[in-house]
């Protein structure tokens, strides 16, 4: 089984929190029958894009035909790897995450480069205690990552990433769920 990375706008459909979870609910439901399971979602706060991780067996272009047959358009559908959490911990879905840091890797940069980067850098984040990294997800073709964070506000995200060294080129903050 694979971990998949799907970020969607739902063509602009969904308006308010409630619309989201109908939508997240009735999509869980149906891919569940075609033996896929759908482990995370976060929404950036406004609802305009969310991300969904996805567990199955199914290549990438079959999952995208089985969102397509169920009304998500995929802007994005990536293999992914979990970094900083085990994949268990995130199916309770017990941490809570405010704050979405997505990075253009190099294209140089390998996982191996990437992971040995990240377990030498990671020990900074205790510079920034009141920032919390819950995880990341890294594209397998190394294109890009997303990494989760519980943090007061993006300025402290911004200060933690400086502690890491690591680089920025999106920040999105994510609705709460409340």
């Amino acid at each position: 089984m694979g971990l998949y990375l799907v970020e969607t706008t739902f063509n602009g459909e969904i308006k308010d929190k409630n619309a989201l979870e109908e939508k997240i609910a009735s999509l869980k439901e149906t891919v569940e029958k075609d033996n896929i399971t759908l482990i995370e979602v976060q929404a950036a706060k406004d609802l305009s894009r969310s991300f969904l991780i996805f567990e199955s067996d199914q290549v990438e272009t079959a999952l995208t035909d089985t969102l397509k047959d169920n009304g998500v358009p995929a802007d994005l559908v990536k293999a992914v790897r979990i970094v900083g959490k085990d994949l268990e911990e995130v199916k309770k879905q017990s941490d809570k995450v405010n704050y979405l840091v997505q990075w253009n890797l190099p294209e140089d940069l390998t996982m191996d480069e990437y992971l040995e980067r990240k377990k030498k850098n990671s020990v900074h984040y205790a510079e920034v205690p009141e920032v919390s990294f819950e995880r990341t997800y890294v594209c397998e073709d190394m294109s890009k990552c997303l990494c989760f964070y519980d943090a007061p506000d993006e300025d402290a995200v911004r200060k933690a990433r400086k502690a890491v060294k690591t680089p920025i080129d999106s920040v999105t903050e994510i609705s709460s769920g409340e």
